[in-house]
């Protein structure tokens, strides 16, 4: 079978949703939303390029299920039915062409930084990010045990009203640093309580997260995961503790599992410090998937690295995962699906972006918000510009979120 063939098949899952390719389009935060972090208009623009792209499934980018915690000026937060009609425009035309839709949930913990909110941030313990952050960032307090039953629910109520709208499923976002992984790593959670201490304990809040969506949205949604094979820091998240998880996610009837990798102190998952045997593999957590597939039927999705139909073929067709997930590619050839499925072209390379300044280029947020100007410009029904020079994407970036920053404090002061 040809790999044009093996992209095409269907995968259903568990639940009986049929997913119609091997081709999935992972989250990317496109900071879209309002100054006050609702729906705009944009959105469902964007992801009807997606939609007729031809991925088979489209995740969206982090929607946060708490507008006093969000990761970055005009994130989306979805809290409750007031912006219903946007958000079933969106599912509209982001489930056009057979495509299956799922929202992203997340909840920053330490991540919020101080552009977007003057408050405390909250995480498992009160333990800062690394120094070099110090500016970016204010130190966390702890979570206290209510706080974390409020963050659980607010999971269920977001997923709620996503299934409500018209999307087709919710994704957990349990990777790269954010309140999910804070739980899981032992580094960043030190807590003496039944949320800290060993791995089944740790893994305690993403299985209530589980849990409090599938009692408010039933057992035929699908709920997925994107969580990290690894935080690649000493003293944290361990391919081995991922491994466990992965079992105990599987065991609790989670219907996908995407693997990803690294944190803001560690960007592994923009391919960052890649070994050179892993980049001739093309994805960054190839090897892994295959170790998990090992301890869990639940159906994987590896994200990070792919560039040729070939490579994802062999992929699939070694059931090392079930779909291959792109993400700044489909930011800057939004058809990308569609030409490997129709075997217009065999390799797609997206060049880093470096913008010469050390302490830039070091910070995974900056190569991120390049790709965001390009979904920017898809949104505002423009063509995506790849010539764009990262320097000049970084200025306006910094200008811009700036701005959004000061309208975002200005609001929480008003």
């Amino acid at each position: 079978m040809n790999s044009t063939a093996i992209l095409g098949q269907s995968l259903t899952l568990a639940n009986g949703v049929v997913i119609k390719n091997r081709i999935a389009k992972s989250a990317m935060s496109e900071a879209l939303g309002t100054t006050d972090n609702r729906v705009t208009t944009q959105l469902p623009t964007l992801y009807d390029a997606w939609a007729r792209g031809g991925a088979g499934l489209v995740i969206t980018g982090n929607v946060m299920i708490d507008r006093r915690a969000l990761g970055e000026p005009n994130n989306v937060a979805l809290e409750d039915e007031r912006d219903l009609p946007l958000l079933q425009e969106w599912a509209r035309r982001g489930t056009a062409n057979g495509t299956q839709l799922w929202m992203q949930l997340n909840h920053p913990g330490k991540q919020s930084p101080k552009l977007v909110s003057r408050r405390q941030p909250v995480a498992p313990s009160a333990i800062p990010l690394a120094p070099k952050f110090k500016p970016y960032f204010n130190d966390p307090r702890e979570l206290t045990g209510a706080d974390i039953q409020d963050i659980i629910q607010r999971f269920a109520t977001a997923a709620r009203i996503a299934q409500k709208a018209g999307f087709t499923g919710v994704q957990i976002h349990g990777a790269h640093g954010y309140l999910v992984s804070q739980f899981l790593s032992p580094l960043h959670n030190q807590r003496k309580d039944e949320w800290g201490g060993s791995i089944e304990h740790r893994a305690r809040f993403v299985l209530n997260v589980l849990s409090a969506i599938r009692h408010e949205t039933g057992p035929g949604f699908p709920v997925g995961i994107k969580m990290n094979s690894a935080d690649f820091q000493r003293g944290g998240f361990t391919e081995e503790e991922s491994m466990q998880v992965a079992e105990m996610l599987a065991e609790a009837g989670i219907d996908l599992i995407e693997i990803s990798g690294g944190t803001y102190e560690t960007p592994i998952m923009t391919g960052k410090d890649v070994k050179e045997s892993t980049q001739a593999r093309e994805a960054y957590f190839l090897e892994y998937a295959e170790k998990i597939r090992a301890r869990v039927k639940t159906p994987l999705m590896v994200t990070g690295g792919f560039r040729t139909a070939a490579g994802m073929a062999e992929a699939i067709r070694s059931g090392a995962t079930d779909l291959i997930g792109m993400a700044r590619p489909l930011a800057v050839f939004p058809a990308l699906p569609n030409d490997l499925l129709q075997g217009r072209l065999e390799r797609c390379d997206i060049k880093p972006r470096n913008t010469g300044i050390k302490l830039v280029d070091d910070m995974a947020m900056m190569e991120l918000a390049w790709y965001a100007q390009q979904m920017e410009r898809i949104a505002h029904g423009k063509a995506p510009r790849p010539d764009r020079h990262p320097l000049v994407g970084f200025l306006q970036y910094v200008y811009t979120s700036a701005l959004r920053g000061f309208r975002t404090q200005r609001l929480r002061a008003g």
